[in-house]
Formats: structure tokens, C-alpha cells, sequence
């Protein structure tokens, strides 16, 4: 699936929800580093897509970059809130309070 998606991207197409699906499609195979990169682009295309958000996040944390991490989640909060997307917003609350206990 991941190569579909980059050949999509080699010719031109570039959306939130492309580079969404590639971020996953990399934290699924846990590249973090790779995954960082298109939900960063994501989220600079969209900066209300709160899955996103969650995501770059979880890509951060893979990485062992928990700043980077909080600063993700805590971005992606704000946005989940400003959109009324509470699933997010309890979710990356969650991940928010963990990242305190390390």
C-alpha cells in the first residue's frame, strides 16, 4: 500500500490525506523518522487534522523525541478542541499525562 501511495506522491499529488495515509503506512513499518515527515506535511497542509496530530505524536515518541512528542500532542489538543473532535482530545490527553510519568 505505502508504495502506491509514494508513487501517487512522485506524480504530483500531495493532500493531507495522502500524506496522512503515508505516515501510517511508515509507523506501521516503524520507520518513525519517515512517518515524522508526512504527518509533519500533513499537518502543515491541515492543521486542524487532529488524527494527524495523534499520529506525529506517536511517530516522535518512536523516535525517543518526547518533546517533540509533547509538542505534537499538545498541538494537536488544541486543534481537536477548536474542531470539537473529543475522541482525540481524550486520547492524546492521555498520552500527554504517560509522557509526564517518564
Amino acid at each position: 500500500m505505502r508504495e502506491s501511495l509514494e508513487k501517487m506522491l512522485a506524480k504530483g499529488v500531495d493532500n493531507p490525506l495522502l500524506r496522512f495515509g503515508l505516515g501510517k503506512a511508515w509507523l506501521d513499518e516503524g520507520d518513525g523518522a519517515q512517518a515524522a515527515l508526512h504527518l509533519a506535511q500533513c499537518v502543515a497542509q491541515d492543521p486542524k487534522y487532529s488524527a494527524a496530530w495523534k499520529l506525529l505524536g506517536k511517530a516522535h515518541q518512536l523516535q525517543g523525541d518526547l518533546a517533540a512528542a509533547r509538542k505534537a500532542w499538545q498541538e494537536g489538543v488544541a486543534a481537536a478542541q477548536a474542531h470539537g473532535d473529543k475522541q482525540a482530545e481524550k486520547e492524546m490527553t492521555v498520552f500527554l499525562k504517560k509522557l509526564d510519568k517518564v
